[in-house]
């Protein structure tokens, strides 16, 4: 009854930019906290960025001063702006939603599919 639907992935080289969003919709009571993990061929699932109902952020090292993550006032989309790409950023990234639906009024972890990214020359 919750579904998290990301768009926005691609190719795109070295030094550029791509822009991810992920919509939350179905029975939602509430929303406390949306972010960004990835998964790179090889790797383990690894937080990129995220970010909580109050505002808080949280960046993985690897991505601070490149990466943004931002959600709507809403707030049920959350977007990530990756600026200046590597090639080790190309992976899988999948929207992550701290939820609580309206069924259950109790949190739960909630995964998008997944979009690729590949930065590659």
């Amino acid at each position: 009854q919750v579904q998290l639907v990301e768009s926005g992935g691609g190719l795109v080289q070295p030094g550029g930019s791509l822009s991810l969003s992920c919509a939350a919709s179905g029975s939602i009571f509430s929303i406390n906290a949306m972010g960004w993990y990835r998964q790179a061929p090889g790797k383990q699932r690894e937080l990129v960025a995220s970010i909580t109902k109050g505002g808080s952020t949280n960046y993985a090292d690897s991505v601070k001063g490149r990466f943004t993550i931002s959600r709507d006032s809403a707030p049920k989309t959350v977007y990530l702006q990756m600026n200046s790409l590597k090639p080790e950023d190309t992976a899988v990234y999948y929207c992550y939603a701290k939820v609580i639906p309206t069924t259950s009024l109790l949190s739960g972890d909630y995964w998008g599919q997944g979009t690729q990214v590949a930065v590659s020359s």
